[in-house]
């Protein structure tokens, strides 16, 4: 059965890098966003963003293998992420998974992975 499969394993490693791609292009274009990301080059980040998100997807624990626990929330701690900031990352996601080649059904559920995940990194008032 289709939904018995991991989100992963039905996006495929190819649609998770279009994915990738297409995100950080956008948020490396975004005032808001890109200071962010400014210290680390943008093809590591990508790396790791696959890694993580592959493990997210239910997919292998790439990003566990290579890095130890996620700890995103600790991760993000050091950067200022405020709720316009999340609302900004999250306009960039779905505008790259609304590009995916994919059907609609699993493009909304690829999205709604995301928004609980953005608002716990919240850690910045306006």
């Amino acid at each position: 059965m289709e939904n018995e499969r991991s989100l992963y394993e039905r996006l495929g490693a190819e649609n998770l890098q279009i994915l990738i791609d297409s995100f950080y292009d956008q948020v490396f274009a975004d005032e808001r966003l890109s200071p962010l990301f400014s210290k680390t080059p943008k093809e590591v980040i990508k790396n790791k963003q696959f890694l993580f998100l592959t493990q997210f997807l239910g997919g292998p624990t790439l990003y566990s293998n290579e890095f130890g626990h996620p700890k995103m929330r600790a991760r993000h701690l050091p950067h200022e992420i405020t709720e316009s900031k999340a609302i900004a990352w999250l306009q960039c996601m779905n505008d790259a998974v609304y590009k995916l080649p994919i059907d609609d059904q699993l493009k909304k559920e690829l999205f709604s992975c995301f928004p609980q995940v953005a608002f716990h990194m919240v850690n910045t008032p306006e």
